[in-house]
């Protein structure tokens, strides 16, 4: 009896210390592990900021997603849960069940799955298991200018493109809420609540219109059927702004055979050597100089040799009086280089760089390309005979476009720009500055060498280019593929391309179009057609009228020439193509194989950034 009595009052005290240590001593840390198992934080996603294009129309936006969740502390059976859920989530009950059993209080079971299957997980009221809303970028156009508005992660976070050049932007803050759960994972009515607030992601305007957007992919994607070609990409520009009407990347699918959006945008990201749409550049320097006049006169043979190699035209013809404008009009290889050569390499470096090449737009897209410009120092001897008529210099569409753009210009080079606005919280466009300028060539050259590229569409290589009532000034173009990682070029393999301006009295649009191994190979059969159908659009969807009638700005005794290819000949008069590799010089290697909104203003530059955007294209937060 004592000794039981004894036994007792010791567990009293043992009993009693306890107590007085877990309600005093060890009281805080108790109370933390309550509340650990009670308490919970959970992430609020940002909605990342929309991508409109330059009228207010959706291009890329959130949208609310289910998403499957577990807190594996509060699930009961992780084996019964896992044999539950497997057959609506299509998962092994095996990997379920590691998920539910991971040392941690929040896993991801699905991510952004339909809604009939949420609501099965739903009606299921499992013990630890939620379907929360996740935010999931939704491209309301479907591909449409894919390549350009690039892609995001599973978790939204930008990785190509504009969604990844601007991400800070359009990302937004996340917040935080924290709430109390009862065992079974349930928030408890009345429990504790703390919330801060996610911050929306600003929005992007873009300068690009989606109906033209829809119009270049579409007669991109139908000129790459026709001529087999492996891809392809075309840039439609507003000429005194710089800003990007459309920019279509497309490839050809392997499998289908069907043209699909490029992996990439190619346009600013691959390299190609241009041809003879390089020998614009080669004639206006030289007018500038004035070491030529558009009306002098070369003796032009059908071939000329330059260091250790023979070049000639494809068309094979005897000694040529030609003005300059007829050797442009004629894309004569052999009358280019003798341009060329009165120019100097060092000048003709000079003008290749103040038109842009060798240096990246500004535009600080992802993966931009500077192109490849040897300095005149390394040149080979037969750089001078290379150099002038494209090859051995690799560029981008889109400096290519944009020197195009300059002679558009009055001879005054204006940056390209893709984003016309960042629209914050408030709703209120923020306009971007406007494009830098710089002058390359004097208006008088300018419209030398417009009147020039006038006659290549009117009566040279360029027919095909032309548009009814509307003057066209422009250059073709077709260059072969230098091989990859070794000198020469691929037997075979061209890139074709057509490069102007429209109307050419008073340019408003600015295009280039370009195609990998297409057939035929030549730029004003397969290049032209594609510049004339969107530019064609573009006059129509932007109100351009033409030009009062005049005489169009034509050099006198100009011959006419069939368009390049006709009858089984290339560019009339003298061909874009080296008969045969040169020797030692392989800069760049070819393009990547390249993918198929209404305005209302009379010109692409009457239509501002609009005060607010339209309320019903603005979208709604993610649920």
């Amino acid at each position: 009896m004592t000794f039981t009595l004894g036994t007792m009052v010791v567990g009293f005290l043992l009993l009693a210390g306890r107590l007085v240590m877990i309600q005093g001593i060890a009281a805080d840390r108790y109370v933390d592990v309550g509340e650990s198992q009670r308490v919970r934080s959970v992430v609020l996603p940002a909605e990342r900021g929309a991508i409109f294009d330059r009228n207010g129309y959706d291009l890329a936006l959130t949208v609310g997603q289910s998403t499957v969740t577990a807190d594996p502390r509060s699930v009961q059976d992780p084996l019964a849960t896992a044999q539950a859920l497997a057959p609506i989530l299509g998962d092994k009950v095996g990997d379920l069940q590691d998920r539910l059993t991971k040392e941690s209080s929040f896993v991801y079971l699905a991510r952004k799955i339909d809604d009939a299957t949420a609501q099965k997980v739903k009606d299921l009221a499992l013990a630890g298991i939620d379907v929360i809303d996740e935010p999931e970028r939704f491209l309301p156009a479907g591909d449409l200018a894919s390549p350009l508005l690039g892609r995001v992660g599973l978790d939204n976070e930008g990785l190509s493109g504009l969604e990844g050049q601007f991400e800070k932007r359009l990302a937004g803050k996340p917040g935080k809420m924290t709430l109390e759960k009862d065992p079974d994972g349930r928030a408890i009515p009345g429990g504790l609540r703390q919330s801060r607030p996610s911050a929306r992601g600003d929005d992007l305007v873009l300068t690009i219109d989606r109906s033209m957007q829809h119009e270049t992919e579409r007669a991109l994607a139908a000129e790459i059927v026709t001529a087999k070609a492996k891809g392809g990409m075309a840039i439609v520009m507003e000429t005194r702004t710089g800003e990007v009407l459309a920019l279509a990347n497309l490839a050809t699918d392997p499998k289908s055979g069907a043209p699909r959006p490029a992996d990439k945008n190619m346009a600013l990201t691959n390299v190609y050597e241009p041809g003879s749409v390089n020998k614009m550049i080669t004639i206006s320097g030289a007018l500038e100089e004035g070491v030529v006049r558009p009306q002098d006169e070369l003796s032009v043979p059908g071939t000329i040799k330059v260091a250790d190699h023979v070049f000639k035209e494809h068309d094979p013809h005897p000694v040529e009086n030609w003005s300059i404008t007829e050797v442009m009009a004629n894309s004569s290889n052999v009358g280019s280089i003798m341009i060329g050569q009165k120019l100097g390499k060092d000048r003709i470096d000079r003008y290749l760089r103040a038109y842009g090449f060798g240096q990246k737009t500004g535009l600080a897209f992802p993966g931009e390309s500077s192109g490849i410009l040897l300095d005149p120092r390394k040149w080979s001897g037969t750089s001078i005979g290379t150099v002038p008529i494209g090859q051995g210099v690799a560029v981008t569409g889109m400096q290519m476009l944009a020197a195009y753009n300059t002679v558009a210009n009055g001879g005054e080079y204006v940056a390209p720009k893709l984003v016309k606005a960042t629209v914050g919280g408030d709703g209120r466009p923020q306009p971007t500055p406007a494009s830098d300028r710089r002058r390359v060539i004097s208006a008088r050259t300018s419209q030398q060498v417009t009147a020039m590229l006038s006659e290549v569409v009117r009566v040279g290589t360029g027919k095909l280019a032309a548009i009814d009532g509307y003057t066209v000034a422009g250059k073709t173009g077709t260059a072969r593929k230098p091989l990859e990682g070794a000198r020469g070029y691929q037997e075979g393999a061209y890139v074709s391309s057509f490069a102007g301006f429209v109307p050419a009295e008073r340019p408003e649009l600015s295009a280039i179009v370009i195609l990998d191994e297409p057939t035929p190979i030549f730029g004003g059969i397969v290049a032209a057609p594609v510049f004339a159908a969107v530019s064609r659009y573009g006059l129509r969807q932007f109100r351009i009228p033409p030009p009062p009638p005049a005489t169009p700005p034509a050099a006198a005794g100009v011959p006419e020439a069939s368009p390049e290819g006709a009858q089984g000949v290339g560019e009339a008069g003298g061909e874009e193509i080296p008969a045969t590799p040169v020797p030692g010089q392989n800069p760049a290697t070819g393009p990547a194989p390249a993918n198929p909104s209404p305005g209302t203003a009379p010109n692409p530059a009457a239509n501002p950034v609009p005060t607010t955007l339209p309320p019903a294209n603005r979208p709604k937060p993610a649920a």
